[in-house]
Formats: C-alpha cells, sequence, structure tokens
C-alpha cells in the first residue's frame, strides 16, 4: 500500500475506513488512527456527493472510477485524484489517491502567464480582449455604453536610449501603477505593449465623465519619475473609443481607440482626443480586396504550401502543416493576415477550408510515396469551419475522397473557437475523434485563458506558439513557460511541437527537454507541394543532421 499512491485506504462498500496507508497518514497529519472513521468524513461537504456516487459506480460496475476530491488535512485542503477499484474479495474497495496540489499550482501559473504582462503583471492584450466582451455583454443587458481608452506615454523611447532598458522597465511599473490609483474597482488596466496602456471605463459614456477621467489619467503621468537618481519628465497622450457609437466589437474598439491615439500624438501630444468619423474616416475594409478574393476563388489563385514538421532529435520530417496562399497576378503573394479575416467575414472561409483540408489529405499520399514511410498532415481549421453545421460531412469527404486512415490527419484548432461555445465544441471534437482524427491546439498558451478544457476535450497536440520560442533559451521567462507546457504535456500524454524554432539554439534547448516535433525556418520554410516532394523523395534534409545520427539515417 505504502507504494501505491500519496495515500492509499482499504475502504467497506459503505465507506469506512478498513486500512490506511502510513503515508496518509502523515499528509492528513490526523493524530488519531484512521481506520473505523469513514473516508467520506475526511473529504469537504461539496466533495462527499460526488465520492459517493464514484463509489456506488465502482461497486456496480467492477471497473475502476476516477474522481476528484479535497480531504481533511489539520489546517487546510489538498486536492486527490482517487482511483477506486473493487478487490477480488468483492467485499472491500481500494482507493489510491494522487497529490494533484503540485499540477494545480502549474496550471494556475501557466493562467497567469498567459494572460497577464510579465513586466507589470497588470492583464496582457488577451485578457483585455476578453474583458471588453464582458463589458459590451452587460451593456447590451443595460443599455448603457461605456468608453475604451488607449494610452501612450510621450517620449518613452529616450528613457530606453538614454538610461538603459532596466530604468525604462522601472518607469513602466511606476506608470502602470499611478494610473491603478485613478481608476475604479469597476475599471480594467491593461498593458498591450512597449509604452502603451488601454483601459476599459465601464459607464463612461458622456463627454463630461470622459473630460473627467481622461483629465486624470494624464495628470497621472505629467508628474515626473524618480529613478537611479535620476529624475525623468513624460507625460501621455490619450485615444477614446465609445461603444456603441464608434464600434459594436472588441477588436473595433481597440483598433479606433488606437486611431484615436495617434491622432492625439500627431496633433501636439499631452491630449486626449476622442475618435471621430469625420476626422479619422471610415472604419477600413478593402472592398477592392474582398472583389478579388471572388475572382481569386473562380481563377484558382489560391495555392497550398507546406512546413515541415520535423522530429526534434533525429531532424527528418514526420509531417507537413497546410498553410494557405493566395498568388494576385498584379499583387503577388498576398499575405494570409490581409485575406484570412476578410474570408473568415464573408464566408469564403468554409469553401477555401474544405478544399484545402480535402487537397491536403489527398497530398499527403504523394508526400508518404516520395519519402516511403508513414507522414501526417496538419490543416488549420478555422473557427467559422468549426461552427458550421457542414464540417463534419466535409471532415468525411477528405477521408473518404483520399482513403486516409483518420490517425495521420491533426486538425489545428484555437483555443478562443474551442471556448465561445464549449458545449458544441465538446461535442464536435468527440464526433472528430471517433472518426480517430487528432486534435491540435494551435498557438497554445495566447488564446483563452482556461485550461479546464485540457481535461475536457479530447486533444492530443499542443503547439507552442512562437511567441515563446524566439526568445528560447536565454530568456527565463520564456523557458519557464515552455518548461512547464512541456511537463505538463507529459503528464497528460499530450504531443508538443513547438513552433518558430529558427536558430539551433532553440533546437538544442527544445530537444533536450523531450519535444517531440519542432516546426520554425530552422527545419524548412512553408513549400509548394512539387518543392515539398522533391525534398522527401532526396532526402534533403539529411544534410541538417548532426554528424552522428547522418549515417544512421542515409
Amino acid at each position: 500500500m505504502e507504494a501505491a499512491g500519496d495515500c492509499v485506504f482499504r475502504i467497506a462498500p459503505g465507506g469506512a475506513i478498513r486500512a490506511a496507508s502510513r503515508r496518509a497518514q502523515r499528509l492528513l497529519e490526523s493524530p488519531l488512527p484512521l481506520e473505523g472513521a469513514s473516508l467520506f468524513s475526511l473529504v469537504p461537504d461539496a466533495d462527499g456527493a460526488a465520492l459517493r456516487t464514484a463509489v456506488a459506480e465502482a461497486i456496480a460496475t467492477a471497473e475502476p472510477v476516477l474522481a476528484r476530491a479535497r480531504l481533511r488535512c489539520a489546517a487546510h485542503e489538498l486536492p486527490f485524484e482517487l482511483r477506486i477499484a473493487v478487490l477480488e474479495d468483492g467485499d472491500t474497495l481500494l482507493v489510491v489517491g494522487r497529490d494533484m496540489s503540485a499540477q494545480q499550482a502549474t496550471e494556475e501559473r501557466l493562467r497567469h502567464m498567459a494572460t497577464h504582462d510579465a513586466l507589470t503583471e497588470l492583464p496582457n492584450r488577451l485578457l483585455l480582449s476578453d474583458r471588453i466582451r464582458m463589458v459590451i455583454a452587460n451593456a447590451r443587458r443595460s443599455g448603457q455604453g461605456f468608453a475604451v481608452a488607449a494610452i501612450g506615454i510621450d517620449g518613452f523611447k529616450k528613457v530606453n536610449d538614454a538610461l538603459g532598458r532596466a530604468v525604462g522597465d522601472a518607469v513602466l511599473c511606476q506608470a502602470a501603477a499611478r494610473l491603478r490609483k485613478t481608476m475604479r474597482d469597476s475599471d480594467t488596466l491593461a498593458r498591450v505593449g512597449g509604452d502603451e496602456f488601454v483601459v476599459i471605463l465601464p459607464g463612461t459614456a458622456s463627454e463630461a465623465q470622459i473630460k473627467l477621467v481622461t483629465g486624470r489619467l494624464l495628470a497621472a503621468l505629467q508628474a515626473p519619475f524618480e529613478r537611479d537618481g535620476h529624475t525623468i519628465y513624460l507625460g501621455a497622450s490619450v485615444g477614446v473609443a465609445l461603444y456603441p457609437q464608434h464600434a459594436e466589437d472588441d477588436h473595433g474598439l481597440l483598433a479606433l481607440a488606437d486611431a484615436a491615439l495617434i491622432r492625439a500624438k500627431e496633433t501636439g501630444k499631452g491630449r486626449a482626443i476622442v475618435y471621430s468619423v469625420r476626422e479619422h474616416g471610415l472604419p477600413q475594409h478593402d472592398i477592392s480586396l474582398e472583389a478579388a478574393m471572388f475572382t481569386a476563388v473562380r481563377e484558382g489563385e489560391f495555392l497550398l504550401y507546406y512546413q515541415p514538421i520535423v522530429d526534434a532529435r533525429t531532424r527528418l520530417i514526420e509531417g507537413f502543416e497546410t498553410l494557405m496562399r493566395w498568388k494576385h497576378p498584379t499583387l503577388g503573394m498576398v499575405p494570409p493576415v490581409r485575406f484570412i479575416p476578410i474570408a473568415e467575414t464573408n464566408g469564403l472561409i468554409n469553401m477555401l477550408g474544405a478544399w484545402a483540408l480535402k487537397a491536403a489529405c489527398v497530398q499527403l499520399l504523394q508526400f508518404e510515396q516520395a519519402a516511403g514511410r508513414e507522414l501526417y498532415i496538419s490543416v488549420n481549421i478555422s473557427p467559422r469551419q468549426f461552427r458550421n453545421d457542414k464540417f463534419l460531412g466535409v471532415l468525411d469527404e477528405a477521408l473518404a475522397l483520399s482513403g486516409m486512415p483518420g490517425n495521420k490527419l491533426v486538425l489545428e484548432i484555437t483555443e478562443g473557437t474551442l471556448m465561445v461555445d464549449p458545449q458544441h465544441a465538446e461535442a464536435i471534437l468527440t464526433r472528430m475523434a471517433e472518426r480517430r482524427a487528432r486534435i491540435a491546439i494551435d498557438d497554445f498558451g495566447t488564446g483563452y485563458s482556461s485550461l479546464a478544457y485540457l481535461k475536457r476535450f479530447p486533444i492530443s497536440v499542443l503547439k507552442i506558439d512562437r511567441a515563446f520560442v524566439k526568445d528560447l533559451p536565454g530568456a527565463p521567462k520564456e523557458t519557464a513557460i515552455c518548461s512547464a507546457v512541456m511537463d505538463m504535456a507529459r503528464h497528460l500524454d499530450l504531443v508538443v511541437v513547438a513552433e518558430g524554432v529558427e536558430t539551433e539554439e532553440q533546437l538544442g534547448w527544445l530537444s533536450t527537454r523531450d519535444c517531440r516535433y519542432v516546426q520554425g525556418y530552422l527545419t524548412g520554410k512553408p513549400m509548394p507541394a512539387h518543392v515539398a516532394l522533391a525534398a522527401l523523395h532526396d532526402n534533403h534534409y539529411t544534410a541538417l543532421l548532426p554528424p552522428d545520427l547522418r549515417a544512421s539515417t542515409s
């Protein structure tokens, strides 16, 4: 019993403890023997019903059952995962507990890192967008408008240039602390990058209210900053956008507040400007580009490129990520960041996504033939595709058309897409998994602030975003985040792919920490299918192998 888990009990069907491990006795800090007590008495009332249900299920099915419960210690409660199984005599159950404290602490640390600015501890852009959406929902119910204000520190560049980044960081922290003091409990202050902050102001909509609040914000940053014997005079400019007058979503409000901030800086700095259609023009939407997209569909201008996903240790290609490209006859290669949002808005993404999925599955067969071994193909699924009620039919058609088994297909979905409607997402993901398709979380760590979906959804792969990889291995915070993600993935039996690997140092650091796959310019840029076929046929990537591994793969 001592070696089976952090705490082990043998209990009667009614819950009475017949035997307890010494480790359980020590962990629970009980002055009296546990034998004879009820296991249910060791957990809070809130967890008791679930534990009783799990015990009853184990007895009824004669199969092991997992349950989560907190066990009472002398002065606190510890989270445990309990495995409950009926022993051969049929009259005794074995309960093996695993202490989940360290895992919960890791999850909480990751959650905080993913949603907060590392320097100021303020919410970052991701959490800011989430908060704006919450305020929008409340505003729709109450009919009350609100403001979003973008704040830029004037002249901050001179601090970094003249006094160094350490002093600059200290000034930013002081600025954040001053801005906090001007705000109400209902307001949200975030740092969105560099010297720029954003504040959400619920209920602030009238001209008088905006003038009062922006005056306080400007005054907070006008006083000199003191650091390392230096007295630093800066100041600030503010741009304001209003809901619902100017925009009705988080992206629009942030974009227009930023446009107003730029206008404030261009017209003298040290002032606040409210966004105005007359002064700033209408929000941009490239109508001509959208029209060209429909022509591009008819003319077959959209292409698929493939970026190698390689084994971090051997550097052999194990699969490809499918990436969409648009080769316009006069504009050349149009960046995806320009056309994908438009396609998502006008619905073209459903047609383009279905074509990409089917073509990629067929292409994999040619890749495997050239390589002489099994590979896999990864395809991005957009939010609109995922919500489309015809998506599963498209997936079935792609697998049937190619004859490819589902386990060779990885479908990449962002965290935010899953959490828009978790119940719908769970149903769709479960049906995708029934087809043996593997689910990857794309840009892991940069999306929704909850990690609960790692337990709830049938996920197989985590893709670490390039934002966490680009400064490896010299950045302590990035190394901590990546190490924590890989450690968590290992315990959850998930495969990890690191994106954006561009240097040997990054690859070396990742491979020593058991990151299975990497993807980036170091091991292969996105390429047309014929280039990828040539690379596989000629074993081109063998030249990238370390000398001690090159001979074994030739």
